[in-house]
């Protein structure tokens, strides 16, 4: 009984020593390369984080430039059609001395000798 006390009072102090004599000069150096690993996936894990940011932002910028450009471009659809229309086309040319035709068109023929 007096044995069990002992080894229990014993037990925790050699606990705290255990993980003092892992991290010796020795060991820190023999780990530095794995240290340095997680020092470089570390950068890797932020600049990954920094760079979807970025991305996010250049895709929200793309979708409002395209919305505008699809705004302009129905614009521009609805002018062409309103002014492709034949009323429209008559106001369009007037100024260049051609009207529009009142009689149906003469088509000329010709017979061929055979």
């Amino acid at each position: 009984m007096v044995e069990d006390k002992y080894t229990q009072q014993e037990q925790p102090k050699t606990s705290k020593k255990d993980w003092k004599k892992w991290l010796n000069h020795k060991w820190v150096v023999h780990n530095i390369p794995f240290f340095l690993f997680l020092a470089v996936l570390a950068v890797l894990y932020i600049y990954n984080g920094h760079h979807a940011d970025k991305l996010t932002r250049k895709i929200s910028a793309t979708e409002k430039h395209i919305k505008e450009l699809e705004y302009e471009f129905k614009t521009l659809k609805s002018e062409v059609i309103f002014r492709s229309k034949a009323s429209e086309l008559v106001k369009a040319v007037e100024p260049l001395g051609l009207k529009e035709l009142t009689s149906s068109p003469v088509t000329l023929t010709t017979e061929i000798e055979k």
